[in-house]
């Protein structure tokens, strides 16, 4: 067996993966946790996207949603991090031959890929454009690919379910 199957099968019947499986409410609650964060991660990822693209906000800049956005987003990437964990512990090993679980882990993969690019080279120059109606071409892609690739996750996390 595989060293990453054999670890998902021990978190899968460890004693906590076995109570969240098996409880009564616990495994809806994470998950009803999970979805709210995960709303509210991609609710304030969205509203700094769609202002990239000209879409929303135009009149505020660009910095100015950011520094009020971000303490939200951070604090729904920390909530739908440790609710998914607990989510994959209670079923780690269905969840390892799971595709649309794997799909999700690298699309989650390129959503985290796609800020770290995009902070490290269009974002340095943001007091150049952030008044702008409209954000430069680079922007604007990384925002349609950010839009993309959340919708994605949001659509592979729920066929989990289905496979």
């Amino acid at each position: 067996m595989p060293l990453l199957q054999h670890l998902c099968q021990l978190l899968y019947d460890s004693h906590i993966g076995t109570m969240i499986r098996e409880s009564d409410y616990a495994f809806s609650v994470i998950e009803s946790v999970h979805v709210l964060a995960v709303t509210l991660l991609v609710g304030t990822i969205a509203i700094l996207d769609l202002r990239m693209l000209g879409l929303v906000l135009r009149s505020i800049s660009i910095t100015r949603i950011a520094r009020s956005v971000f303490p939200l987003t951070w604090s729904g990437f920390v909530v739908m991090f440790l609710s998914g964990f607990l989510l994959f512990w209670a079923e780690a090993a269905k969840n390892y031959t799971n595709p649309a679980f794997r799909i999700k882990l690298i699309l989650l993969a390129l959503v985290g890929l796609n800020p770290l690019i995009f902070h490290t080279t269009v974002y340095r120059r943001v007091h150049e454009w952030e008044v702008l109606a409209i954000s430069p071409w680079r922007a604007r892609i990384a925002a349609i690919a950010s839009l993309t690739l959340w919708s994605g996750v949001i659509i592979a996390g729920r066929a989990i379910a289905y496979f």
